[in-house]
């Protein structure tokens, strides 16, 4: 008897849809909950002075840096690929000795990095992330920097085994823990705040992170995950794995390289600066989460699968349905960000600051095209290709840092224009990746794609249309203020836009739809069974 023979059974019934659905409803529930962190640090604790939130936001630059440039490209694209062909063979032993290894090997790495982010917060915040913090603020960064230095650790053993769950088809667990993370520093403003101040933030962003990893820890029940505090050396994937980390770990370093950089001119704008672009970034990350991460990571095994299988056809096929659901999901949730965007901004920062609106207004086109790499980059990392986002990457990250340090002086346009270079370069370096699929594969993108593309397209300028008068007809006033006040609002252009956008979609007869009306139907029609 086999006892890998049923993992890969269940696997191979695995839905993309629900588990989908299932990292869009628990993605949405954790977007709710971070934009309440962020809403309750913002409402208490000042944006300026010396205990103000910009140290707050400083001090995550460098561990996220670490993180994602060390870790977090093997929690994934480098190492799921390897894990899915060895589920294909029913190699289960394979499994665990390629996943007790990587998690081995990382965290040594990682706890080293913890130690010395340590040691060396203080010179890490004052000559790379924040120069121009008060000496107040350059103390609180520090202290909640190194309340965080090992976080990074606790998070890349996190993703090590929710990568393998996501291999045998549990999303569950990977989905929920960050819940649990989020919550914790909500509560952690509750529980310090008059008391150890701002810098009890970092104390609740360490306990949130032990709490992830227990979490995680219980998704592995009934897998019989087997630890051995071994690094096996001398597994040909275990080297491939490591051959191709350093590639996706610098393509995601390079990003935090972008984060770090902004956040550094920021600090030299002005006061309060660092916190108003946070704010705002913070609002354009939660709908590439939402739809962009949660749709691209439960359709990843899917195409690991596909490859697994040596079936490049339904490799190319499942991709244009996946990329052709998320440009029609993203295109009136985009229009709707950014009609709604002013009543967004004084929900999470709860005082008027137009700045912050005007910052998300011009992040829109980035968070439309980070969206759609979420998934136009699991092509090559399906592929075990690491390399060629890599070298985009490098281009766009220069064109970046060129163009923020440009676009940013007084003379052109302040800190607004930290936003502009990121949607110029999110649009360049997806279009370059584009490019080169095609190159690649001539048949990819068909004409039964392409017409669907023109009509999700038109449907969207009706979209558009309805949100734009759906703010006239509820303009924001400097009245407004309340969750209820600014939601209901917020709810009405939501739903003018995506109303008219499925019924549009029905009406050009768009397939992308027709999951949806057929699960409203379902549920509206569905005969109740009475048992009496």
């Amino acid at each position: 008897m086999n006892p890998t023979a049923p993992v890969q059974d269940k696997r191979r019934r695995i839905n993309v849809g629900n588990a989908a659905l299932l990292l869009i409803a628990t993605s949405l529930a954790g977007q709710v909950l971070g934009f309440l962190r962020t809403k309750l640090v913002n409402a208490n604790f000042p944006a300026t002075g010396p205990h103000s939130t910009d140290a707050y936001f400083a001090a995550f630059s460098i561990p996220d840096f670490f993180f994602f440039t060390l870790a977090a490209g093997a929690l994934g694209v480098a190492f799921m690929p390897v894990l899915a062909d060895h589920l294909h063979k029913n190699d289960r032993k394979g499994v665990w000795e390629l996943s007790a290894s990587l998690l081995n090997f990382l965290a040594i790495l990682m706890l080293g990095v913890g130690v010395f982010m340590f040691v060396f917060a203080r010179p890490l915040i004052e000559h790379v992330v924040a120069p121009s913090l008060d000496p107040q603020q350059l103390d609180n960064a520090v202290l909640i920097m190194r309340f965080i230095a090992f976080n990074p650790l606790l998070f890349t053993i996190s993703g090590i085994l929710t990568s393998v769950q996501q291999t045998m088809g549990r999303f569950f667990f990977y989905a929920i823990a960050p819940l649990f993370y989020n919550a914790s520093i909500i509560a952690s403003i509750f529980i310090f705040r008059d008391n150890v101040g701002l810098v009890g933030l970092g104390v609740g962003a360490a306990i949130g992170a032990l709490l992830q990893l227990l979490i995680v820890f219980m998704g592995t029940s009934k897998l019989n995950f087997h630890y051995r505090p071994k690094i096996n050396w001398s597994s040909a994937d275990f080297r491939s794995i490591l051959k191709n980390l350093p590639p996706r770990s610098l393509d995601q370093g390079i990003d935090q390289v972008g984060n770090i950089v902004e956040t550094h001119i920021a600090s030299s704008i002005g006061r309060g600066a660092i916190t108003y672009y946070s704010n705002a970034f913070t609002l354009s990350t939660a709908p590439i989460l939402l739809i962009g991460t949660a749709i691209s990571t439960a359709a990843f095994p899917r195409l690991n699968q596909r490859l697994s299988q040596g079936r490049p056809d339904l490799f190319r096929k499942d991709f244009l349905e996946i990329l052709r659901v998320m440009i029609w999901i993203s295109a009136p949730l985009v229009a709707s960000c950014y009609f709604a965007r002013g009543y967004l901004a004084r929900l999470i920062f709860s005082r008027d600051n137009n700045q912050i609106a005007e910052i998300f207004g011009l992040l829109i086109v980035a968070i439309f095209f980070r969206i759609i790499y979420a998934i136009v980059s699991r092509w090559f990392y399906a592929q075990k290709d690491t390399k060629t986002p890599l070298f985009v990457s490098f281009f766009t990250i220069g064109l970046n840092v060129y163009l923020a340090y440009s676009l940013s002086r007084p003379t052109a346009y302040g800190l607004e224009g930290l936003a502009i270079a990121q949607s110029i370069v999110a649009a360049v370096e997806v279009c370059i990746l584009l490019a080169i699929m095609l190159l690649r594969d001539h048949k990819l993108f068909d004409a039964y794609f392409l017409s669907g593309l023109v009509r999700i397209i038109s449907v969207t300028g009706f979209s558009v249309l309805s949100g734009a008068l759906a703010v006239s007809i509820f303009p924001l006033t400097s009245g407004d203020r309340g969750f209820f006040t600014l939601g209901s609002k917020l709810a009405f252009i939501a739903i003018a836009v995506f109303g008219v956008h499925i019924a549009l979609s029905a009406l050009f007869g768009l397939e992308e739809v027709r999951p949806f009306l057929k699960r409203v139907r379902k549920l509206l029609f569905k005969p109740l069974k009475i048992r009496v």
